[in-house]
């Protein structure tokens, strides 16, 4: 479990690359000084295990699953991705709780600047708008945000200076792909609302005593 609160920019060292997946090298230092083999760490949102690590960086695989789902296919050599290692019990939850679990893809389609504030636009399908609520939480890239606005095609986020250098989100140009995390309280409340409503429909079902002995059942 995660916070969405970016610990580190890192770098992709190297990519060996699979026929479906991948294995990452990514430079790091802030982060490493307490890792340890399994550990795991956010990388741009994606919950990844560390399978070998030193004190510059870590190794991570990253199975075909996760390849289908996110923007990890765009990724090069040198491409910077924020980090973030898993939470701690007894942590201060400063954003929201995240699970590094990706629901889809958004896309930038724009930035404006206001102030000392810069606005970011990202489109997303419907599948991940109809969790997205205004003032409600979000994780782009595993960033932890509020959101600021939202209608039936975009969602606008407004980035505070110190997010806007400690994290990759004001870098990405228009058209470049973002992984998306909605807030998992919605996920659970649509679940239980719809196997509730399945057991309110059984409950009204037409089959009655009365029926089955008319029908020679009873």
């Amino acid at each position: 479990m995660f916070t969405g609160l970016i610990e580190e920019i890192g770098q992709i060292k190297a990519i060996e690359r699979g026929a479906k997946s991948i294995r990452l090298s990514i430079s790091a230092s802030k982060i490493m000084d307490d890792v340890k083999l399994g550990d795991s760490i956010a990388t741009n949102g994606i919950c990844l295990t560390v399978v070998s690590f030193d004190s510059a960086g870590f190794t991570a695989d990253v199975m075909p699953e996760t390849m289908s789902r996110t923007s990890f296919g765009a990724l090069g050599t040198g491409s910077r991705v924020n980090l973030e290692r898993a939470v701690r019990v007894g942590d201060r939850l400063g954003g929201h709780m995240v699970s590094g679990h990706v629901d889809g893809l958004g896309e930038v389609v724009g930035q404006e600047k206001d102030d000392n504030a810069i606005w970011v636009s990202i489109a997303a399908p419907k599948s991940i708008l109809k969790y997205v609520i205004e003032k409600g939480s979000i994780a782009i890239d595993g960033i932890s945000l509020t959101v600021a606005y939202v209608d039936e095609k975009i969602f606008k986020v407004s980035i505070i200076p110190l997010t806007q250098d400690d994290t990759t989100l004001t870098s990405k140009k228009a058209g470049e792909k973002v992984n998306l995390e909605c807030d998992m309280t919605a996920k659970y409340i649509e679940k239980f609302m719809f196997h509730r409503e399945e057991e309110e429909i059984s409950d009204k079902s037409d089959i009655s005593m009365d029926f089955l002995r008319e029908n020679g059942f009873a």
